[in-house]
C-alpha cells in the first residue's frame, strides 16, 4: 500500500499575528472548518503555479491542455500569467461548500456545509460528502438538495419570513 502525505504544509511561522487576521476572515468567509483547510488550498494553488513555471519554456500544445485542465475546474486562465496570479481564494471559490451557498439552496455558507456532510447535496445526481470537493464546471448547474430537504427549507423559510 502506497503512503498517504501530507497535502498542506504548515506556515513556517506557527505565531503571526497578520497571518492570523487573514485566515480568520477566509475561514469566516467561507464557513471552513479549521485552517487546515486553508493550507490545503493554498498548497493546490502552489502546484499549478509550480507547473506553470515548468511550462514556460514548453511548446504550445502542452500549455493548452494545462490550461485547459485548470477551465474544467471553473478557474479563469489564458496565460502562464493568470495561473501564477492564482490566489486561495479563486481555489475556494469553486469549493462544493461554496458554490452551494451561492447558489442560495442553503440559508447560511455553515449550513451548506452541514448539509453537505450529511449527505442532503446532489451532484450530478450523486450524493458528495465533502465540502471541500471542487467542482466541475459541466456540473456546476447540476447541484441539488434532496427533495425532502427542499421542503424543510421551505417551511424554515415561511416561518422566518412570517414572523
Amino acid at each position: 500500500m502506497k503512503r498517504k502525505h501530507k497535502s498542506y504544509s504548515r506556515p513556517k511561522k506557527p505565531y503571526d499575528k497578520k497571518r492570523f487576521e487573514e485566515e480568520a476572515i477566509v475561514t469566516e468567509r467561507f464557513g471552513l472548518k479549521n485552517k487546515r483547510e486553508i493550507w490545503k488550498a493554498q498548497a493546490r494553488v502552489d502546484v499549478m503555479r509550480e507547473k506553470a513555471k515548468n511550462l514556460i519554456s514548453a511548446p504550445e500544445e502542452e500549455k493548452e491542455a494545462f490550461f485547459k485542465r485548470i477551465r474544467k475546474i471553473g478557474l479563469n486562465v489564458k496565460s502562464i500569467a493568470d495561473v501564477l496570479s492564482l490566489t486561495k481564494e479563486d481555489y475556494m471559490q469553486r469549493r462544493l461548500q461554496t458554490i452551494v451557498a451561492e447558489k442560495r439552496l442553503v440559508p447560511t455558507i455553515k449550513a451548506a456545509r452541514q448539509f453537505i456532510v450529511h449527505k442532503k447535496v446532489l451532484v450530478n445526481g450523486e450524493v458528495v460528502n465533502s465540502p471541500a470537493y471542487v467542482v466541475p464546471v459541466e456540473f456546476e448547474n447540476n447541484i441539488s438538495l434532496k427533495q425532502a430537504n427542499r421542503k424543510k427549507i421551505e417551511i424554515v423559510e415561511e416561518k422566518a419570513n412570517g414572523n
